[in-house]
């Protein structure tokens, strides 16, 4: 059997760089077994699986598929830039006709549409409420040690755990902290987080642009120590940074990437990708 797979990097303009998804269009059924198999094999924190709905579709000319997202050792409900990496794909490679796509997943239908400058995402918000401190207390401590810790939110739709730190620290603080993820499955095993969100409250601008917050992103419940950037982790914050900041267009960045755009209910707005073609 052999399956088409491309390798895309998200949030960049050349190859090598941004963060890797891989992307496997489906022509036939793929046992769950196989999807889980052909994700530990690409060994990126999110492997894509494009499926048509009926047999008589087309990667070309229809504009609804079917989507699922797997890391290394499991399934996920939701991924952001895998997602993205899934419409440049069917748009920039296979040429596809449509000016927007629709993917049927496990968060419902997601949408992706062509844009001057790059690809628009509508993907779900989800609310997050507030979170005991000392329920938490050994996941936060084993992570950040004595960091100070200003707000602390959980999403029971997500199962992400985010963590606000004290407004006294900037963004070379939350990008320079070493973050233990080593010890979180030992400390944390009931299921409850699969995901640990940091984020802070963004910088007035001045000589460099402004962002009304900044975020990293954790997962090794699900094989992946660090996320650069991760999509669905900002259904969370959008909605958590709307309401701290009054605010329904936002700029946000991660340690390593930047957001150009959110837009309350939700959509995002990516640069275009870089793709690059492995066969299988």
């Amino acid at each position: 059997m052999k399956l088409p797979i491309f390798i895309a990097d998200a949030f960049t303009a050349k190859a090598f760089r941004g963060n890797p998804a891989a992307v496997c269009l489906l022509e036939n059924k793929l046992d769950d077994d196989m999807h889980q198999k052909v994700a530990t094999e690409m060994n990126l924190s999110e492997t894509a699986f494009i499926r048509k709905l009926q047999p008589t579709d087309n990667f070309t000319q229809n504009s609804c598929f079917g989507l699922r997202w797997f890391t290394p050792v499991s399934e996920v409900p939701l991924c952001g830039h895998a997602t993205l990496a899934s419409a440049a794909v069917l748009f920039h490679k296979i040429k596809n006709v449509n000016s927007t796509l629709t993917f049927v997943t496990l968060s419902g239908e997601l949408k992706a549409r062509r844009a001057e400058d790059g690809i628009v995402l509508d993907l779900p918000l989800y609310p997050a409420q507030p979170q005991d401190f000392s329920e938490v207390e050994d996941l936060i401590k084993t992570a950040i040690g004595d960091t100070l810790v200003q707000d602390i939110r959980y999403s029971p739709d997500t199962k992400k755990l985010l963590v606000r730190l004290s407004d006294t620290y900037d963004r070379s603080f939350l990008e320079n902290l070493r973050v233990n993820t080593q010890n979180l499955l030992q400390v944390e095993n009931t299921g409850k987080v699969k995901g640990l969100i940091l984020t802070l409250k963004g910088e007035p601008g001045g000589q460099t642009p402004a962002f009304d917050f900044y975020s990293r992103y954790f997962a090794p419940w699900l094989g992946v120590a660090e996320d650069p950037v991760t999509g669905s982790a900002h259904t969370v914050l959008s909605s958590y940074w709307s309401q701290q900041l009054g605010k329904k267009d936002m700029h946000g960045r991660t340690a390593v990437f930047q957001f150009l755009k959110y837009f309350l209910n939700f959509k995002l707005v990516f640069p275009l990708l870089c793709t690059v073609h492995l066969k299988m």
